[in-house]
């Protein structure tokens, strides 16, 4: 019978230790994801600025928005680009 209880003590300790290794997983990766959200944020609003920057109409800071939030980051540089490409061949 005391070996039954040790079997369990010891069981429910690996359970333990399994759970609170798991715990630790679960914090590293919400760290990581915690850093990759801040990186997210930090190059949107570089982004923001640089449309502010680049649009001289409001019309066109509209359409870098838009492209923004329903295409994403790249076509909306695509965009700025092209902008910037056309302001260069008036100038």
């Amino acid at each position: 019978m005391t070996l039954t209880l040790d079997n369990r003590s010891g069981s429910k300790e690996s359970s333990l230790t399994r759970a609170l290794r798991q715990i630790q997983q679960l914090n590293s990766k919400i760290q990581e994801l915690e850093q990759q959200h801040q990186d997210y944020v930090h190059q949107q609003q570089n982004l923001i600025s640089a449309i502010a920057e680049i649009c001289v109409s409001p019309m066109q800071e509209i359409e870098a928005l838009r492209i923004l939030i329903y295409r994403g980051e790249e076509e909306c540089r695509r965009y700025l680009r092209s902008v910037l490409m056309k302001r260069n061949k008036a100038s």
